[in-house]
């Protein structure tokens, strides 16, 4: 596959053809926040249009942080970052432009070529070190810096999507979805749900460096918590980086915030290491070779053609000659003679008075299957009724002798016969079948060191520690634990449901859960003895102070919910 068919791809039917005006030529990518288009401005210079999904589209609180974080983005003004062009916070669906940069991002590179030499780290890292500063200057912080947000351009890195996952953190959607952030590329504190500085942004430059220079994460693949679980309680392993780059390294991934390198004193380090390349004002041979070829990007898409562009030609105009090349143009149409226009308009009035006729015939036909209608049903309502005393009902003439049916109007609609014998049984409901458990909501439930939770009461959340469910800290990064209630942790989706927690509940033994890599919108199904199944939704958890320590979610139970 070419590198113009990896980067362009065609428009699917659930595309949008426009955007606020901007006409989409190829689908760029898709991600937690939506999908990316080209596009191009009205001077036909390519754009990166980025729509918004539906469920974070649909919270007010994101469109105001949305509009909020746009506005800030807009001051941004660094060499290694893509400009913000345009913006509709309030738009349906909100959306965004930047200047497209034509080259792959930093998983593509390294997907298709292995892992970077020195040089091109030291570049790589120069440049978004100093995107970085720009970022940081204007008071945002990235908190989703990885390699798929990192394009290599032919002069340097560009660092996209800047701000934006802060305008998205906090909503519905990431409540049930979970922090913002790429798991892999996290740093500690953001892992533990604890506060983001802008520190944390050079703890993700140093993993994503070292993703270049590796070709795999630094703190390993598999399940999202195992990985966040590494990145929280491990010190990084950097004995298979090249040498040269362990001091760097262990600057940006330095385990306190406080401790860790400054973009400026990034940039700093990798300009001495350059040398003389630093100023070569566009980077090494190497770093085009990291690159590749600039992918041929797709036209404009221009407004379509009206289907008639130009008035009807008169029906008496003069023939034009045929073009001597091409294709033969088409005739305009005679014009009728006094005859035929006489003819016409009595085919007109024939077809006016046929379509008159039907009217009335089927206007008729209706009223009378009407009528016969409400014959029967009154007939029915007869039959079903207690005998008079002038004697039974009389039949209707569905259920006669001789029908040609051979059956009455009771055959064909059982609940009717059952009325007619007194009998109910078989046409109500019986209200032994089995029902679905409702769920039963409670909001921001709270647990700490003098509280707990149980299921089978009607009000979960206990001023003591009688109840099962219990939070404690006594091991490191706290947990949940109950001697009669099991727990799972639900990843890699949002909105879990009943069923997906009775599946997961089926063979859980764990009566505690540890909470180190949970974060705000982790989801917690948890079944009792009793056979109660509930959903616990992290929206706070403050673990720094052990003494002080408490969880906030939201609650929701299903009674006697277990299969």
């Amino acid at each position: 596959m070419s590198h113009a068919t990896d980067v362009f791809q065609p428009l699917q039917a659930d595309d949008p053809p426009v955007v606020a005006g901007y006409r989409l030529a190829a689908r760029l990518g898709a991600g937690g926040m939506g999908r990316v288009y080209l596009s191009h401005t009205q001077g036909g210079r390519p754009l990166a249009i980025k729509v918004v999904r539906p469920e974070l589209a649909d919270d007010p609180d994101f469109r105001r942080r949305f509009g909020r974080e746009v506005k800030a983005a807009r001051q941004v003004r660094g060499a290694y970052t893509a400009e913000l062009i345009d913006a509709d916070a309030d738009g349906i669906p909100p959306w965004l432009a930047t200047l497209y940069v034509p080259g792959p991002s930093l998983t593509q590179a390294v997907t298709r070529r292995g892992p970077l030499p020195v040089p091109a780290v030291l570049w790589l890292m120069a440049g978004v070190a100093e995107a970085l500063e720009a970022i940081h200057a204007e008071g945002i912080v990235h908190r989703d810096l990885k390699p798929s947000n990192v394009l290599l351009a032919a002069d340097g890195p560009r660092v996209i999507d800047f701000g934006i996952a802060l305008a998205a953190d906090g909503t519905s959607y990431t409540a049930t979805a979970g922090t913002i952030g790429t798991p892999s590329f996290m740093a500690p504190e953001q892992a533990s749900g604890e506060g983001i500085t802008a520190a944390t942004d050079v703890f993700a430059l140093g993993q994503t460096a070292a993703f270049a220079a590796l070709g795999r994460p630094l703190y390993g693949d598999g399940p999202a918590v195992n990985v966040l679980y590494r990145i929280v309680h491990s010190e990084p392993d950097l004995s298979l980086l090249p040498q040269s780059l362990r001091p760097l390294f262990a600057r940006c991934l330095a385990a306190d915030p406080m401790e860790r390198a400054t973009p400026a004193e990034v940039v700093e380090w990798c300009r001495n290491r350059l040398g003389a390349d630093a100023d070569a004002g566009g980077g090494p041979a190497v770093w085009r070779e990291v690159t590749g070829p600039e992918a041929l990007v797709p036209a404009p898409v221009h407004a379509p053609t009206p289907a008639y562009p130009q008035p009807p030609v008169p029906t008496n105009a003069p023939t034009s000659p045929q073009p001597q090349f091409g294709w033969p143009q088409q005739q305009p149409t005679p014009a009728p003679t006094p005859e035929q226009r006489r003819a016409r308009r009595r085919r007109t009035a024939a077809i006016a008075a046929a379509g008159v006729t039907g009217g009335a015939l089927l206007v008729v036909a209706l009223a009378w299957s009407l009528m016969d209608a409400m014959d029967r049903v009154g007939d029915r309502n007869t039959a079903g009724s207690t005998p008079s005393a002038t004697g039974p009902a009389p039949r209707s003439s569905a259920s006669a002798p001789g029908s040609s049916s051979g059956l009455s109007s009771d055959a064909l609609n059982p609940s009717a016969a059952g009325a007619g014998d007194g009998s109910s049984e078989d046409t109500v409901p019986s209200s032994d079948a089995p029902q679905e458990p409702q769920p039963e909501g409670f909001p921001l439930v709270w647990l700490d060191a003098k509280n707990s939770l149980s299921l089978d009461s009607s009000e979960p959340e206990l001023k003591n520690r009688k109840g099962d469910i219990r939070f404690g800290c006594e091991s490191s990064g706290c947990e949940l634990k109950g001697d009669k209630t099991v727990f799972v942790q639900m990843f890699g989706g949002h909105g879990t449901t009943l069923d997906e927690c009775r599946l997961m509940l089926r063979s859980a033994d764990r009566h505690s859960w540890p909470l180190a890599a949970a974060a705000a919108g982790t989801e917690i199904c948890m079944k009792d003895a009793e056979g109660n199944i509930g959903l616990y939704v992290i929206q706070t958890k403050s673990t720094a102070l052990p003494d002080l320590a408490f969880l906030q979610g939201d609650l929701t139970v299903w009674r006697d919910a277990a299969p």
